[in-house]
């Protein structure tokens, strides 16, 4: 593997010379990334966080989100172990390095360390070609998207992960960068936390534009606020496609159904 590669990599232990061929995910994103690269064959064993795709769904669970059966996936004898950095705490990332595991731990999800992703997993399991073809097409994806959906001003988008009590997306989620792809820019960006609470009093105050959340029902919540510029006009907007929660190739997709809806609603 090239130098460079290794270096843009954090890893717990070497990774294997060869191409690693018993793969345990320890995020469902990356599981889905095994499937994208066609390599679904390698992975042994799969941590659970949702539905599963249905040609994962014979696969061992080695445990739940933000826990890992250690004895499980010790058992099925992996050479290689993928995760993101929160995927597992870091005990159990502390026990794999002294099992002497390789493991790639991949950055932070963003749209730009996702391509490289699609490079790295598929040069360590033998996809590079994949790997690459995957990066390539969800950089030119991404690039169409943003030359069509440009905007001399933003709209100012809220994005309502839940609302009672009110949750929102800090501007370092992935999902915040998509809402910029499409021409808006996320209302509460200048927050770090992943998942802030915030107040009603100051969603009003920065009067979103656009209100993105997952139900019809919680939308309709807001019309009990007629001076907001989004209930106003009418931009109150379920979000179409939770693939925008997995950051994996099929992300492109669910930007470009957000895209659309974002852009139906624009004055």
């Amino acid at each position: 593997m090239p130098r460079l590669l290794l270096a843009a990599l954090v890893l717990l232990a070497a990774l294997p010379a060869l191409a690693a061929e018993r793969v345990v995910s320890l995020a469902p994103s990356l599981s889905e990334i095994m499937l994208e690269l066609d390599a679904a064959d390698r992975l042994v064993g799969v941590l659970d966080g949702g539905e599963r795709p249905p040609a994962l769904r014979a696969l061992p669970s080695v445990g739940h989100y933000g826990k890992v059966e250690m004895e499980t996936l010790l058992s099925l004898r992996p050479d290689l172990v993928l995760l993101w950095p929160d995927s597992v705490p870091r005990s159990q990332r502390e026990q794999l390095r002294q099992f002497g595991i390789p493991v790639l731990v991949s950055p932070t999800p963003s749209l730009a360390s996702l391509a490289e992703q699609f490079r790295r997993i598929g040069a360590v399991v033998g996809r590079a070609e994949q790997g690459e073809r995957l990066a390539e097409a969800f950089e030119a994806g991404l690039a169409e998207l943003r030359e069509r959906h440009a905007r001399p001003r933003p709209l100012r988008v809220f994005y309502q992960v839940w609302n009672r009590p009110l949750y929102t997306l800090g501007g370092r989620q992935i999902i915040s960068e998509a809402i910029a792809v499409c021409g808006g820019r996320n209302l509460f960006d200048d927050l770090s936390l992943p998942a802030p609470q915030v107040s009603v009093e100051a969603v009003l105050a920065r009067d979103p534009e656009v209100i993105l959340a997952g139900t019809g029902a919680q939308l309709d919540e807001w019309k009990a606020w007629p001076q907001l510029s989004a209930v106003r006009e009418g931009r109150l907007l379920e979000v179409p496609d939770k693939g925008l929660e997995r950051p994996s190739f099929q992300m492109l997709g669910a930007i470009g159904k957000l895209c659309e809806v974002m852009g139906q609603a624009a004055p």
